[in-house]
């Protein structure tokens, strides 16, 4: 399998590092091949870049990290993702990180489904941070908890296996309907990270779950 990922920022290169690190070939799709050249540059063999449309062609997962402000360009940019796994990693976030935009009603995984029509939309890695990623996944020495949400159970089982193949632990909640929970719990850790001041070595996990 290999997976392509929208996005050249800290979070896609993370999600990188982890796939290619487990033998899973990944793409960076990005605006420009000059800024995913540079964004692939220190990470190593697995890892390629294109141009958004290129990278998502051939492609049965797709994994969208951009902010979510930049997610509808994003998308337009890809074209058809009909019967993809597109797995929304985003979060609608305040510009000071601090609040969520939307929420109660509906959620960003739910308007990023609206607007890739055919897709089929996973919530997941949302509420991990970049440096959780980047530091190879584990929090206080453990697996950090990847909480996965969509309508679709072939594609979530899919996701939690590349979950546990990079290292993490899965936890199904439901349909994409939960991320109205999941981007609130992003929230409070970052609010935790960056308002509390407890740094980015910390993710949210759920006891008693195996």
């Amino acid at each position: 399998m290999s997976i392509a990922i929208i996005g050249t920022g800290n979070m896609a290169k993370g999600l990188a590092g982890l796939f290619s690190q487990a033998g899973i070939a990944v793409t960076l799709g990005a605006r420009t091949v000059e800024k995913g050249t540079e964004a692939v540059a220190a990470l190593g063999n697995g890892v390629d870049a294109s141009d958004i449309a290129h990278a998502v062609a051939k492609k049965d997962v797709v994994i969208l990290a951009v902010p979510y402000d930049a997610a509808a360009d994003a998308l337009k940019a890809a074209g058809d993702l009909s019967g993809k796994i597109l797995i929304d990693i985003t979060n609608p976030l305040t510009a000071d990180y601090m609040g969520l935009t939307i929420g109660h009603g509906t959620s960003a995984a739910a308007q990023i489904a609206d607007i890739a029509t055919g897709a089929r939309v996973v919530k997941a890695f949302n509420t991990l941070f970049a440096q959780v990623l980047q530091g190879g996944g584990k929090v206080g020495g453990a697996a950090a908890t990847v909480f996965i949400a969509g309508d679709d159970a072939a594609a979530n089982d899919t996701v939690a296996d590349l979950v546990v193949k990079i290292g993490l632990k899965p936890v199904k909640t439901g349909a994409l309907k939960q991320a109205r929970y999941l981007e609130p719990v992003a929230g409070l850790n970052i609010s935790l990270g960056y308002g509390q001041g407890f740094g980015t070595a910390i993710a949210p996990t759920w006891s008693g779950i195996a």
